[in-house]
Order: C-alpha cells, then structure tokens, then sequence
C-alpha cells in the first residue's frame, strides 16, 4: 500500500492559522505567521518596547524568544499531526488535536536578542501517534542566530 505525498491544503493551513490567531499571547506579543508547509514553518515577530529585557541595551526579552519558538514548533507539531491522521475525518482529527501542548522546551541563547524584528522557523524532527519533536531557531533581521530550541509537543 503506498501513501499519498501529504498536501498542506489551503483548508488545514487556515486551520492551523485559526488555531494559532485564537490564541491571545500570540496577538499580544505581535507574533505574525508568514509560512506553513509540511516542511517548515516560518513566523516573525516584529521588535517592540513592551518586549524588552535588558533595557540598557534595547535586547528582546528572553521569555519572548522562548515563546515564539514554542509558538513555532507547536504549529509545525500540528502540522505533522495533520499528516499523521490525515486518514481520520476532519472533525475527529480536530478532537484530537484540540489537545495540542508542550511537553518540554530545551532553549539555548546563543546572542543576545538585537534587531528590529525576528524570524522563527521550524522543522519536524519526528512525528509519532502521540508526540512530536520539533527543532526551532530564531534569527534577527541582519541574520544572526539568537537562539535554537528543541520541543517536544503532544499532539494526539
């Protein structure tokens, strides 16, 4: 039996994108959601003063630079849950994926957070019936990699 490619249709990607906008912290903190496909995901978050950590030096907080790669990791999660039950009807695999959540978050700070906006992306590492782990990185506008993150996210 051979499996059909996954396809990201323009329905699941608004289902993640709906997933992702009805969350609060993710509006508040401005974070934006630029790509998804089965690849990758991309988002970016644009610098603001209510996001500062160290205001001597203007540095995105670290408690953001976390969030966002958890915010990105956890899309790409629900990605590849998609894929993983793509065989179940809409609404159950909506059931199942309601109960998306972080298991665990490794982070490592690499540069401090400069620059005037930020750039998340995600790849899939595994995708199991009930878990998933994603590798996350956060890259400032000229380039730099700030931070790198690996999570662990249930999604089943």
């Amino acid at each position: 039996m051979t499996t059909q490619p996954f396809v990201l249709t323009a329905e699941l990607q608004q289902a993640v994108s709906g997933f992702f906008q009805r969350i609060p912290f993710n509006q508040f903190l401005g974070i934006q959601l630029d790509e998804l496909s089965p690849e990758r995901v991309l988002m970016s978050l644009p610098m603001k003063d209510e996001l500062i950590g160290n205001f001597m030096h203007g540095i995105l907080h670290g408690g953001v630079i976390s969030s966002i790669l958890d915010v990105a990791g956890g899309a790409m999660a629900l990605i590849g849950a998609f894929e993983r039950h793509q065989h179940l009807s809409s609404a159950e695999r909506m059931t199942r994926l309601s109960k998306l959540g972080t298991i665990d978050l490794r982070v490592d700070y690499l540069r401090p957070g400069r620059g005037k906006h930020f750039i998340a992306s995600a790849v899939l590492l595994r995708s199991g019936n009930k878990v998933a782990v994603v590798r996350s990185e956060l890259h400032s506008d000229d380039g730099t990699l700030v931070a790198v993150g690996t999570g662990t996210y249930l999604c089943g």
